[in-house]
């Protein structure tokens, strides 16, 4: 039987380490760019020439008064900051792009490159475990490097991407919408499912909640998911928080819920009749497979006492045949 984590070599482990502060440089410039104004402009109305805040490409926007060394200086300070802005972030880039480059070589878990950009977007937003978790497939990547090490026997292919609803407070817009139109204008509402939406590329992303978190969801947001009371499982616990690679050599930021409460979480969705037969093998290898990385590698998610007295009752049956496998396992 193979170990169900696999250590990173030192090389490996050193790339993943370099990976996150090159990432967050990136990040932050993009934030930073955003908070500016999308452009200044110098414009010509009649015999005068006013500063402009423009919004889109034709210069379109609102005058901020006619030119005037105040005015030049916001001007000239803006340019400078704009530009040092792009410079910070096309260098931090390019840092993150050595080590996307060496993801393959290496063998590092990789992320598919549509679901990192719906990512970085989120992020970029502030969305990112605030809002929003990822669920699903897409969190193995993270839990390998949580782990400090590739998961045995963890299936972590997926052409879709999962999330989950899951702030506190209510949204004042339709962030996610907002962000998935920022990526990608194609993205639109799946009207036999909105719960999902799909791209032009048939990319999907499925939206979910728990009834806790319903409430805060915005009117207008978009996909609407049906709350499931199963959700509400993957709310607890110390989330994971980390920087994978790309496929493409980018790099995106992952928060997944605890995972422990995800591998249960898998192990009961493989015994549900409503799911798709053709993924519950998958579920069931994922939720094993997770639990022993837990045991093998995560100390700092303890699978004691406290935490069994915490598992409500549908899921204690999947815990305590995971645990009675283990123990005959030598476990």
């Amino acid at each position: 039987m193979s170990a169900p984590v696999k250590p990173f070599t030192d090389e490996q482990a050193r790339a993943l380490v370099n990976l996150r502060p090159r990432y967050e440089a990136a990040i932050e410039a993009e934030r930073a760019l955003a908070a500016l104004p999308y452009n200044l402009v110098r414009k010509r109305v009649g015999e005068r020439e006013y500063l402009y805040e423009a919004i889109d490409r034709l210069n379109n926007g609102k005058s901020l008064g006619p030119m005037s060394p105040a005015n030049e200086q916001k001007l000239a300070d803006y340019r400078v900051a704009k530009a040092d802005l792009q410079a910070r972030r096309e260098t931090a880039l390019a840092l993150v792009g050595e080590i996307g480059r060496l993801a393959r070589p290496l063998r590092l878990p990789v992320l598919a490159n549509a679901a990192g950009e719906v990512l970085r977007e989120l992020d970029r937003r502030g969305l990112l475990g605030e809002a929003l978790l990822v669920v699903g497939t897409n969190c193995l990547p993270a839990y390998a490097l949580e782990a400090g090490g590739t998961v045995a026997d963890a299936p972590d292919e997926t052409d879709d991407f999962d999330l989950a609803w899951v702030a506190e407070e209510e949204s004042e817009d339709a962030a996610l919408w907002a962000a998935l139109k920022a990526v990608d204008p194609s993205f639109t509402l799946n009207t036999e499912r909105t719960f999902q939406a799909r791209n032009a590329k048939a990319y999907e992303v499925e939206l979910l909640v728990a009834p806790s978190r319903k409430p805060t969801m915005h009117p207008r947001e978009q996909p609407q998911p049906i709350p499931l009371p199963e959700q509400e499982w993957l709310l607890p616990g110390r989330r994971v928080d980390q920087v994978v690679p790309c496929r493409d050599g980018s790099a995106a930021r992952l928060v997944a819920p605890d995972p422990r409460w995800f591998a249960l979480h898998k192990l009961w969705m493989a015994d549900q009749p409503k799911r798709n037969p053709l993924k519950r093998g998958k579920d069931r290898k994922q939720g094993v497979a997770l639990l022993d990385a837990v045991a093998a590698a995560m100390p700092h998610y303890p699978l004691d006492a406290a935490f069994e007295g915490s598992i409500p009752p549908e899921l204690v049956p999947y815990w305590q045949g995971w645990r009675a496998q283990a123990e005959r396992q030598g476990g």
